[in-house]
């Protein structure tokens, strides 16, 4: 892969990656790691995406990095991002309120919910990804919904 293609590539794609490895690792300065990492293998050649599937397939690394971050004896040794982040980092308390219910959510649900809702995938994209169905995708998303919905209506007083 030639440099133009490479930094076209990282200009279009680097936030995106940038964002899911956030939500995966719950960790800023991994999450830049994990760009670095994406990348990094696409400039050793060592993995060539296919015209016009660059974007599942850098989510697909992505993911894959992340997944063997998480299983290293050396991430137990971090703090979690909720004790990084404050409400400062945010624009309002509404969107710092529904960003924690976000990630408290278990990781399969709350992958779902970013690759649908912040990276605008359908549910069989989704599950491409994910080596996942699209059903098994739907209930994930159904249940984080109603998960997120009750903590958010837990949280506002509007309890059962």
């Amino acid at each position: 892969m030639q440099e133009n293609e490479l930094l076209s590539l990282y200009n279009q794609y680097s936030d995106i990656v940038y964002r899911l490895a956030v939500n995966y690792l719950r960790n800023l300065h991994d999450a830049e790691d994990a760009v670095q990492a994406v990348f990094i293998k696409l400039i050793n050649g060592k993995s060539m995406p296919e015209i016009g599937k660059e974007r599942n397939f850098l989510i697909c690394i992505t993911i894959n990095y992340c997944k063997d971050v998480l299983r290293s004896t050396w991430k137990r040794r971090t703090i979690p991002l909720e004790e990084a982040i404050n409400e400062t980092t945010f624009e309002n308390e509404v969107v710092y309120d529904l960003f924690n219910s976000i990630m408290k959510l278990p990781d399969k649900l709350r992958v779902v919910i970013h690759l649908h809702y912040y990276e605008g995938y359908n549910f069989s994209e989704i599950a491409s990804i994910l080596k996942i169905s699209s059903s098994a995708v739907s209930m994930r998303l159904h249940r984080a919904r109603n998960i997120l919905k009750e903590k958010l209506m837990e949280e506002n007083g509007n309890g059962k």
